[in-house]
């Protein structure tokens, strides 16, 4: 969920303190960053998106502006902006309008953009929340470690074993199957094939979940072509974040 909204511009001035006062008025945890490529690195870790109030300096900041797009352009780290059309117009030689989640004109109401921000966080949430995920483990103990961690997002799933998950998904759509690599009687390789020559699951993204981290393990789960991969030794925050991700960008990053 969007929670924390980094403001970058030129200076903290009267309309960046309206927008930094209504973001707040609405629940978000704000920061500021100024215009400038080592202001923005640090400040953006821990923010949900980036709000850019742009003015002049939008025409001399090539480098500020190609920065935004690089981290901003996977979708991992949304970003809008806020200005006149010239600027937005000199803003999109370096960043495309597409990469944008929301594009706010001048004249501008804090109020207005504070609520509008609020909206989206909330589509955000209701969106992240409506995810289907089947689980698939053999280990009881870290199956109801990991449905724990998810269900306050997703809506989870849980089954013990590859025939389970076959039988779940005969008359159900997950958007997301994490299935463990290292199972007994069905090893999760043969499961992988199993859901992919059924045609109701054969489209559904799968990531692995392996307790092994060595090089030959690694690509030995992936020549079978998941969507990823997770390692079980990572940590709640991690574990989460990358889904969360993927439901965002519908891009994997392997982590581990």
């Amino acid at each position: 969920m969007i929670s924390t909204v980094l403001l970058v511009s030129s200076g903290f001035g009267f309309m960046a303190e309206a927008l930094d006062s209504n973001l707040k008025m609405q629940g978000f945890t704000t920061g500021f960053a100024q215009n400038k490529v080592r202001s923005i690195k640090e400040k953006k870790d821990g923010s949900d998106i980036i709000l850019l109030l742009a003015g002049d300096f939008v025409y001399d900041s090539a480098e500020t502006l190609v920065y935004l797009k690089d981290i901003t352009e996977d979708g991992s780290l949304p970003l809008c902006a806020i200005g006149h059309d010239e600027e937005l117009e000199a803003i999109f030689h370096y960043i495309p309008q597409d990469n944008f989640l929301k594009i706010f004109r001048r004249p501008f109401d804090a109020k207005h953009i504070a609520e509008e921000i609020r909206y989206i966080a909330k589509t955000e949430e209701e969106s992240e929340g409506g995810k289907k995920i089947l689980l698939v483990d053999d280990d009881p103990l870290f199956l109801k470690m990991l449905q724990g961690w998810l269900r306050d997002k997703y809506n989870i799933t849980a089954v013990k074993s590859g025939m389970q998950a076959i039988t779940y998904l005969a008359n159900h759509s997950p958007d997301l199957i994490l299935l463990d690599y290292d199972m007994p009687i069905t090893p999760g390789p043969q499961v992988m094939e199993m859901i992919r020559s059924e045609y109701n699951a054969k489209e559904v993204p799968i990531i692995f979940l392996t307790g092994k981290s060595d090089r030959e393990s690694i690509l030995r789960v992936m020549k079978l072509k998941p969507q990823g991969y997770l390692l079980k030794t990572m940590t709640r925050d991690d574990i989460v974040s990358a889904i969360d991700n993927y439901f965002r960008t519908h891009r994997w990053d392997n982590y581990g």
